[in-house]
């Protein structure tokens, strides 16, 4: 696994120096709209800490930032109305899962049936 870029996009936007359509934000994590939405919901949440991916998160993190962090991707679903008619949270991780800003997050997707996970490779 590669170090934290203290540089990365999250990491910038966290610090306040890029600004973010901001939904949700407590002590263990910061809510967004993504800039390029795939669904009618599409949120992204960030824990405040320094961690690459979810592997790293769940090795480094203290008990409280992973049940903190967990909690508002509840809360957020909940205040967004997503749990009666589903929604999906993804977590890409490394090159082979597509992530794309080496800063552990989620993606928070609903509003719509979203289809099949995956489809098949050629």
């Amino acid at each position: 696994m590669s170090p934290y870029d203290e540089n990365n996009i999250f990491a910038k936007i966290l610090r306040g120096e890029i600004p973010c359509d901001k939904v949700y934000e407590d002590d263990y994590a910061l809510a967004f709209n993504d800039i390029s939405p795939q669904a009618p919901v599409h949120i992204l949440v960030i824990p405040k800490g320094s961690y690459v991916s979810i592997d790293d998160f769940g090795a480094n993190a203290s008990d409280g930032e992973i049940s903190g962090f967990y909690r508002a991707v509840a809360n957020i679903a909940r205040e967004k109305q997503l749990p009666d008619g589903g929604f999906r949270v993804i977590a890409n991780t490394g090159l082979n899962g597509g992530q794309e800003v080496p800063h552990f997050h989620v993606h928070i997707l609903g509003g719509t049936a979203l289809g099949p996970m995956l489809t098949k490779a050629a």
